[in-house]
């Protein structure tokens, strides 16, 4: 009786334990909960604030000068160690909290697009710029904006509680995501490349896109391949110039062409296993001749492609070059082909992602779904090569538009519901504390 008595104990004992380790817990989770919510409330109006500035102030890619300058400046009032001029125009920022833990980055991209902005907001942009040597006009028809102002604000939020936090953030502004100009290194693999990931070394990495066609308020992730591998080809096709009224003296390098786009089609539809992952190959460039009456002695064909899995791209890319090279012979003609890597598939490590998951949801109300994969591109995939990370969408469409009558990013009407970014602010602070909770063991890096 007394062993049964003394185990009946101890097991009571272990159960209050374990009650009040779960208590504390939910304790800390909800202090931390009212915390954010408390702090985000109070710096909303000043992110937004911080968008509607950069959105009416567009920069493009490896030019982003004035928005540097600004998020350097709001990084250093907040007492963290800043970085400038990283990849060009790019900024870090720095924040070590009191207590030991892993480093978590965060990353928002800076760039504009050379789009011509249609709406009439009071802050919509009229902006000019050179591109490829041509004057464009400029606009934040991507997001971007958004981002940047949302990381700011999170860098505002965790530097306020510093001395609670069990490791260090990395904040990664990074320039010309949308690729550089022509003749320029630059994006995420550019900062990879001059060892952003380092110093102290990142373990691992969190981005987000806001997104015109998903709900205010929602979030949207997949875990593996999640964004397309984008690359770009050129077709150079060289035949014999002749007269246009006489083309059997010659080799009509445009009717070759012509073949070659109706060929790499074929690639897609009877040449790919479309049921494992998506491939999409558009040509849309077809540059040749200069007058009517002259068969040209070559043509040039560029275009994209878009693949989910690194052995369909190389596939893909033999396939087209067979493709190009072999109608190009039929016909007495050359073709040359060439490819260039943009971006690598956006991949979401599936462990890091289930352990996140419930960091999501904490953000948004439960309100997160499982995407398609998509077949745009992002190079947030280069700080993803290196290590594991976890990139998601943000809902930036109001809750009661139609998705298929929103307009796409990239295009004049772009437009996103600023409603949403507290959502992507929540999100990053959770995933940095959580993260870091989970792997407090971690030392700082120094």
């Amino acid at each position: 009786m007394v062993e049964q008595s003394f185990a009946v104990k101890k097991i009571l004992c272990l159960t209050l334990v374990f009650s009040f380790c779960i208590y504390s817990n939910a304790q800390t989770t909800s202090k931390l909960e009212n915390y954010f919510d408390k702090a985000i409330e109070k710096i909303e109006a000043k992110c937004i604030e911080w968008r509607r500035d950069f959105h009416q102030h567009p920069e493009l890619g490896n030019r982003e000068f004035r928005t540097s300058k600004i998020i350097a400046d709001h990084l250093r009032s907040l007492g963290l160690e800043v970085q400038e001029g990283v990849a060009k125009t790019g900024v870090v920022g720095i924040l070590r909290g009191a207590k030991p833990g892993p480093v978590v980055g965060l990353r928002a991209d800076m760039d504009a697009l050379p789009v011509t902005e249609r709406s009439d907001l009071p802050f919509a942009s009229k902006q000019k710029a050179t591109y490829n040597g041509k004057e464009v006009d400029v606009m934040h028809a991507c997001g971007h904006d958004a981002h940047v102002a949302i990381l700011m604000a999170v860098a505002e939020v965790l530097a306020g509680m510093k001395q609670d936090l069990q490791g260090t953030v990395k904040f990664i502004f990074q320039p010309a995501e949308e690729g550089p100009p022509e003749g320029e290194e630059g994006g995420a693999s550019l900062m990879v490349k001059e060892g952003v990931l380092q110093n102290p070394d990142v373990d691992v990495m969190f981005g987000l896109h806001i997104n015109a066609q998903t709900p205010v308020g929602q979030i949207r992730y997949r875990e593996k391949g999640m964004m397309a591998a984008s690359d770009w080809f050129t077709i150079t096709v060289k035949g014999k110039q002749s007269h246009g009224a006489q083309p059997w003296l010659g080799v009509d390098p445009v009717l070759v062409g012509a073949q070659i786009v109706e060929g790499l089609q074929a690639i897609v539809s009877r040449q790919s296993e479309l049921t494992k992952n998506a491939v999409v190959i558009s040509t849309t460039i077809f540059q040749g001749g200069v007058r009517e009456n002259i068969i040209p002695e070559e043509v040039k064909l560029s275009g994209t492609i878009r693949t989910l899995d690194t052995t369909m791209q190389k596939d893909v890319w033999m396939k087209i070059e067979r493709t190009a090279k072999n109608i190009a012979e039929a016909s007495g003609a050359e073709a040359v082909v060439s490819f260039q890597s943009k971006t690598l598939v956006t991949y979401n490590d599936p462990e890091l992602t289930a352990a996140m998951l419930p960091s999501l949801k904490k953000a948004a109300k439960n309100n997160v779904l499982i995407m398609d994969a998509v077949t745009g591109g992002e190079d947030f995939s280069f700080f993803a090569a290196k290590i594991p990370s976890l990139y998601f969408y943000l809902g930036g469409m109001p809750p009661s538009a139609d998705p298929l009558k929103t307009a796409p990013h990239h295009t004049p009407e772009f437009h996103i519901d600023e409603a949403g970014m507290k959502t992507g602010i929540r999100a990053f602070c959770f995933l940095v504390t959580d993260y870091m909770k989970a792997n407090a063991g971690k030392k700082n890096q120094k």
